[in-house]
């Protein structure tokens, strides 16, 4: 990788994701390289299709832009695979994990699959709705993830999958409020109409009450996919095993932090401070020792799992 493609996923990284990036910093030189050229193709097709620049908003995308966007970023990912020159930085980026990697061109299409459902608008009726969801922006970003730690087993593939479902869990209960006012809504309708409440209700702090309960339910809900999560740590090297630790516990904290603030979730962004990071790095450091002689526990049948 040259060096002002390295120092452009670098500021990506370090811009976009503060808590990832901090964790990102424990791997090794290639793997660290890798992880931040994957993140910046997922961030660059995240705010082309939101019409943002890592994550803030700089115009309004109506649905015929973002279908033409959509588009756009399915060229040039066949492009990437076909290995033809990249101009845009992070399709450059991403050509070189992909193709270094053996990532497959069917699980970057499905990630964009999780864009073209919000481009079509596809409602969550169910739980099962939003864990599809989750796959198609998430799941499947750890399945890639895996993919550069070296992993090639289909079982710890599962399990970091999982991981990537219960991240997104955790952001989709952070940012419920911002989520609606941009006219989205990722949480089970039918769990909304349970109590009272519709998607373009949820804004009002009267409802934030009946609300909470409802994230609350999506915190328990993520807390499954992230005690499968860590028996992957097994298969993985021990240095990214720490990394992976790491950030399971940064995020899980985020998660328990909506949860414990109940209807004051919203007020302001829930996130972990340095103190707490510190922490769990500590605890990260722990638990992928560990996982070198845990018992290996079957994954439970009843978790959402991954189109094989």
């Amino acid at each position: 990788m040259n060096p002002a493609l390295l120092k452009h996923v670098t500021q990506i990284m370090e811009q976009g994701s503060k808590s990832f990036a901090s964790v990102t910093r424990l791997f090794d030189t290639a793997t660290q390289h890798n992880t931040m050229m994957l993140y910046a193709w997922c961030r660059y097709c995240d705010d082309i299709i939101d019409g943002q620049e890592l994550g803030r908003q700089i115009s309004n995308v109506d649905k015929y832009d973002a279908h033409e966007k959509l588009q756009m970023l399915q060229y040039l990912t066949r492009q990437a695979y076909d290995g033809l020159p990249m101009t845009e930085p992070a399709f450059a980026a991403f050509q070189i994990v992909a193709l270094s990697n053996e990532i497959p061109q069917q699980q970057a299409f499905e990630h964009l699959e999780g864009f073209a459902m919000d481009v079509r608008g596809d409602p969550c009726r169910t739980l099962d709705d939003t864990l599809r969801y989750c796959y198609h922006v998430a799941g499947v970003v750890g399945l890639m993830m895996a993919k550069v730690m070296g992993v090639r087993e289909a079982s710890v593939l599962d399990r970091a999958c999982d991981l990537g479902i219960a991240f997104q869990l955790t952001n989709i209960a952070r940012d419920i409020i911002e989520d609606a006012k941009t006219g989205r809504c990722y949480l089970p309708l039918e769990w909304l109409y349970q109590e009272g409440l519709m998607p373009d209700t949820i804004i009002y702090t009267e409802n934030h009450p009946a609300l909470a309960r409802v994230a609350s339910r999506l915190i328990v809900e993520a807390e499954s996919y992230y005690t499968s999560a860590l028996t992957g740590l097994a298969g993985l090297p021990l240095r990214s095993a720490w990394v992976i630790a790491s950030a399971h516990g940064i995020y899980r904290k985020i998660g328990i932090k909506v949860q414990q603030a109940e209807a004051q979730a919203w007020k302001c962004r829930q996130k972990t401070n340095r103190r707490e990071k510190v922490t769990l790095l500590m605890a990260g450091a722990m638990q992928a020792l560990m996982s070198r002689v845990a018992i290996i526990t079957p994954r439970d049948p009843k978790l959402w799992l991954r189109p094989h």
